[in-house]
């Protein structure tokens, strides 16, 4: 078992030189979450050898996890701060949530597949990230009891913006997500400060979608 443990790090160390380092991510908080989170645990133990690939992976009910330069790059985006509390939107595999939980205070985290929901929480407890909330619902909604949240990241494709996220996050706020058609969208940026909304765009992105009430159809 050490010596899985010691190869997982080794594969977790080179995807950090390799992938995320070398393409320009800087941020030492965001690059020690990714040193930090063992990512073979967010797949199915038949994917454990290709976990730090440069690459996404099914996580199951038609989801993956995300490329881990896409998550790096994302979260470098938030410009978080270790007292933030931050909502993400779309659990999924919970590997997100837990590079998240190792920067800031606290992270609220909704999934709307509870199968997926479950599986995340309890690697969440087994891996002792007491930091991350979690909740089975409909993420397009947001989290009104527990806004208005330092940063908000989406983790899937939405049609547009949504409002009623828009409408929770806090001023100096950032929020992150992929906005376009359903299999090609444009990740962006935005920033509420006492003027208004600002956006960015930071370039192309493939995600799944967002399916909910502020998002897309089920169908």
């Amino acid at each position: 078992m050490e010596k899985e443990t010691l190869l997982y790090k080794r594969l977790r160390d080179n995807m950090v030189e390799k992938q995320i380092v070398s393409r320009g991510i800087s941020d030492p908080k965001v690059i020690a979450a990714l040193r930090n989170v063992p990512r073979h645990m967010f797949v199915s133990e038949a994917l454990m050898d290709q976990a730090y690939g440069d690459f996404p992976l099914p996580i199951g009910e038609q989801q993956t996890i995300s490329q881990p330069y896409i998550v790096a790059e994302m979260t470098q985006a938030l410009q978080l701060n270790k007292g933030d509390r931050v909502l993400e939107i779309g659990t999924g595999s919970g590997y997100q949530a837990a590079i998240l939980a190792e920067i800031v205070f606290r992270v609220y985290t909704i999934e709307r597949i509870n199968s997926l929901y479950i599986k995340a929480r309890k690697l969440f407890d087994k891996l002792c990230y007491h930091n991350i909330i979690t909740k089975y619902s409909d993420g397009t909604t947001g989290w009104q009891d527990e806004s208005p949240f330092d940063a908000i990241i989406i983790t899937a494709g939405a049609p547009k913006i949504p409002k009623t996220l828009v409408d929770q996050l806090a001023v100096g706020g950032r929020m992150i997500l992929p906005v376009g058609a359903s299999f090609s969208q444009k990740l962006i940026k935005l920033y509420r400060d006492q003027d208004g909304i600002h956006t960015a765009n930071l370039g192309g992105c493939r995600f799944v979608k967002l399916v909910g009430e502020h998002g897309w159809d089920k169908q």
